[in-house]
């Protein structure tokens, strides 16, 4: 299972990087500084999905991929404003990645955006998780890659940008991976801190995410997070109409020691002994990478 667990993630990174640029540039500029020797010394907090609550979709079909791969469902989110809700997971091991389930609570928007999306997703009969066999790594890889419905019209994805950015970036982007994170406590010192990062960050030219400020922080003060906006990529829609859209970002998490660790030693700080799973507030904030607010800026 290991195995069959290392290839979809390999093959969730290799498309993303693909898609994201800057995932390749961070990893140049931070190799350049001497911050680390290669991109495998990056711990990866979590990375993130995306999704529409309609039946046989969303939350309750993709997580039976992961929870048949070993991550362990934790706490739940709710995102009033942004009519979101989500849940987060446990890795089988330290050294894999969490998971970040959202879906987009489809019942709460106009009947107009509800129709259109169930246009698209109408016409599924069946979860198609269902017929996936879960121990072969292409065809878990092949499904996330893949569409379940048809190709959207330009018109209606901007329809749905109209009410609900999360949705228009779904109906078109589908399960592609929408943000990967750096762990950046991990980095050194000079680079360990959301603050010192975001610095090295800006002073290399990359654009942050400024909904809320730039650190998004835990009212526990715990966890602090930033993200980068999402890049312009070019979109074909129905027709062979073209157009650049939002397409993925990149995240940095600091999760500080927790007080009853405060006074251990650094080399036996672990996970355990960090701020763990994550905090509404900040999520909020970090959606909106992909939002024309701030992918829209000069």
């Amino acid at each position: 299972m290991k195995n069959v667990l290392k290839e979809v993630l390999d093959g969730l990174m290799w498309r993303y990087r693909e898609r994201v640029p800057e995932v390749g540039d961070i990893i140049r500029a931070m190799v350049d500084e001497k911050v680390i020797a290669g991109g495998e010394e990056i711990e990866n907090d979590h990375i993130a999905f995306r999704s529409l609550g309609v039946p046989f979709l969303g939350i309750a079909s993709l997580e039976k991929v992961f929870l048949h791969l070993g991550w362990v469902r934790r706490d739940a989110y709710h995102f009033p404003a942004k009519k979101l809700d989500a849940y987060w997971y446990a890795p089988p091991e330290p050294r894999y990645p969490r998971i970040f389930l959202s879906e987009l609570r489809v019942g709460d928007l106009s009947p107009g955006t509800q129709e259109l999306i169930r246009r698209y997703t109408g016409g599924l009969t069946e979860d198609p998780v269902n017929g996936l066999d879960l121990s072969d790594a292409s065809a878990i890889d092949r499904f996330l890659h893949s569409s379940s419905w048809e190709l959207p019209s330009l018109a209606d994805y901007e329809a749905l940008q109209a009410e609900s950015e999360y949705a228009a970036w779904v109906i078109y982007n589908r399960y592609y991976l929408n943000h990967f994170t750096v762990s950046v406590h991990n980095l050194p010192a000079g680079y360990s801190t959301v603050a010192s990062f975001n610095e090295f960050l800006e002073r290399h030219g990359f654009r942050l995410n400024d909904s809320g400020g730039k650190i998004k922080t835990s009212p526990d003060g715990l966890l602090l997070q930033s993200s980068t906006v999402a890049g312009l990529v070019e979109a074909g829609f129905a027709g062979g109409v073209k157009k650049m859209i939002p397409g993925s970002y990149v995240e940095f998490a600091e999760r500080r020691v927790l007080p009853q660790f405060a006074g251990w030693p650094a080399e036996k700080i672990g996970r355990e002994q960090r701020r763990e799973g994550f905090e509404a507030g900040n999520a909020d904030k970090i959606f909106e990478s992909t939002f024309l607010s701030q992918t829209g800026k000069g």
